[in-house]
C-alpha cells in the first residue's frame, strides 16, 4: 500500500464524529418518511438529518431539521422515543475530503421518532434549501434496500430502537 493514502487512512480515522440528529417520521400505517437525495449520483434516500447548532439541543434539532426538510410544522409531528446514546457511522473515505471542510469522518446521531399527525399534502420537499427531489413513505426493510450502503448499519439500529412503532413488511 501507498504510504500516502496509508497515512491519510490514519488521519481520517482520528478525525472526529460530526454531532447530529435523525428525525424519523411515521405515519399512522408504521411507514417512515424518506426523500431521495437531491445532490447525489446514487439513488440515495433518507431520513431527515443534521447538525445540532451550537447552544441547541438535540430534540429542538430533530424538530428544526425535519421541518427544513420536509416542511412539516411542529405540531405535525408528535415525538415519540429516541434512541439511548449516539449511533455513529462512518463516511467512505473518497468522501471525508468533501464534506464537512474534512473537518469529520463520519456523523454521530441522536435519533427521533416522530408520529406524523398530518396529512400528506402538508409534506413538501420543496423547502428554501431543499435536500431531497421527491419524498414517499416506506416501510423499514424497504427504506434499507434504498439507503447508501455507509449508512445501513446505523439505519437497523434506529429501527430496532423504535421497532414497536414501525411497519417491518416489505
Amino acid at each position: 500500500m501507498d504510504s500516502a493514502i496509508g497515512a491519510m487512512k490514519i488521519d481520517f480515522e482520528h478525525l472526529p464524529y460530526r454531532p447530529c440528529v435523525g428525525a424519523a417520521l411515521v405515519n399512522k400505517d408504521g411507514l417512515l418518511f424518506a426523500g431521495r437525495r437531491i445532490d447525489s449520483d446514487w439513488n440515495a434516500w433518507q431520513m431527515p438529518q443534521g447538525g445540532i447548532e451550537a447552544g441547541e439541543e438535540p430534540g429542538e434539532a430533530a424538530v428544526r431539521e425535519l421541518h427544513e426538510e420536509t416542511g412539516v410544522r411542529p405540531e405535525l409531528a408528535k415525538a415519540l422515543a429516541r434512541t439511548d446514546g449516539w449511533l455513529n457511522y462512518d463516511l467512505p473515505h473518497d468522501l471525508i475530503p468533501r464534506l464537512w471542510g474534512g473537518r469529520y469522518r463520519g456523523q454521530k446521531q441522536i435519533w427521533f421518532l416522530f408520529r406524523f399527525l398530518g396529512q400528506d399534502r402538508d409534506i413538501d420537499v420543496r423547502t428554501e434549501v431543499p435536500e431531497f427531489s421527491e419524498w414517499r413513505w416506506f416501510a423499514a426493510d424497504d427504506l434499507l434496500r434504498h439507503i447508501v450502503p455507509f449508512k445501513k448499519s446505523i439505519y437497523r439500529s434506529v429501527f430496532e430502537a423504535f421497532s414497536d412503532h414501525l411497519d417491518r413488511r416489505g
